[in-house]
């Protein structure tokens, strides 16, 4: 694909609009759609063609990119398009959806002759800003080859296998996530509540085996009580939920998932659109008279 390609853009959200932007300074044509049509205006001035429906957006398009919230959102936005969409189109799916649903989008596109990649995202609003998302691709290795390029205009991807193993690959990463942010915060408020300086007690154990992306970035946010959504509980939830599928469709128990499944559960009414750091807030309900910090709850 060259910088003649013309992209359509579905879903111009929290990680949308970056990644619309990283398409753009590469010097690509993006036409995009968003149900709510004044984000998508946001993006006129940095040159992205906002459009009414999506029928509109996918024609002339020869790759279109989903960036949507769930995947019954996917296929209700996908049934839309169908008709309009020009022949042999890449349809380029990086919502995080389960491993069923791809494989369907990947029926119903292949059946109407054209090629679906599904392809989810980590690394938060940062990493597409940056343009340094861990994208996992699933699809065959022609079609992936097909849009390598512009995939890497927004991170880092790997074929991980046929359609439907981006999300396989998404749901590991998210396992780890959601599993990962849960010890943290049981470390720190450990460390606070035996006596020791928790923030000190992070600074100690860096760099030695329980280093990770989290313990740094989600260790800092819970010392400083900053639950400003990048990853959303409500969004972890539904991957947790969605990993548990996967489970149940391989045969598999997975303990640790369930139970950090139900931690998340206890805080989705009063803490939904918060970070999924907020697996600190989850726990201090566990243990009154506990908290992290002495600072106010940033949710905002």
């Amino acid at each position: 694909m060259t910088f003649s390609t013309k992209i359509a853009f579905l879903g111009i959200g929290l990680m949308g609009d970056p990644m619309v932007r990283c398409l753009l300074r590469a010097g690509y044509s993006v036409t995009i759609w968003n149900r709510t049509h004044s984000k998508a205006q946001l993006l006129r001035a940095a040159g992205a063609r906002p459009a009414i429906s999506v029928a509109e957006a996918v024609s002339g398009a020869d790759v279109v990119i989903s960036m949507l919230e769930a995947g019954p959102i996917v296929a209700q936005v996908l049934h839309e398009a169908l008709p309009a969409l020009p022949a042999a189109v890449v349809w380029i799916d990086m919502s995080s959806t389960k491993q069923s649903e791809a494989q369907q989008f990947h029926a119903t596109l292949h059946a109407a002759g054209h090629a679906f990649i599904d392809a989810p995202v980590s690394g938060g609003v940062g990493g597409a800003q940056a343009g340094t998302l861990a994208i996992m691709a699933g699809a065959s290795s022609s079609d992936y080859a097909r849009v390598e390029t512009i995939l890497a205009v927004m991170g880092r991807p790997t074929l991980v296998g046929p359609a439907g193993s981006g999300q396989v690959a998404k749901l590991c990463n998210q396992l780890i996530v959601g599993a990962t942010l849960t010890i943290v915060a049981e470390a720190l408020l450990l460390a606070q509540a035996a006596g020791a300086d928790a923030a000190a007690v992070r600074a100690a154990i860096r760099g030695g085996f329980a280093e990770s992306k989290i313990l740094d970035v989600h260790g800092q946010r819970m010392l400083e009580r900053n639950f400003v959504a990048g990853g959303q509980v409500k969004s972890q939830i539904k991957d947790m939920h969605n990993i548990l599928a996967a489970a149940d469709a391989a045969h598999l128990t997975l303990p640790v998932t369930q139970l950090v499944t139900q931690r998340y559960e206890s805080i989705a009414e009063t803490y939904s659109t918060a970070d999924h750091a907020a697996a600190l807030l989850a726990l201090e309900e566990l243990n009154p008279g506990q908290r992290l910090g002495d600072g106010p709850d940033q949710l905002s």
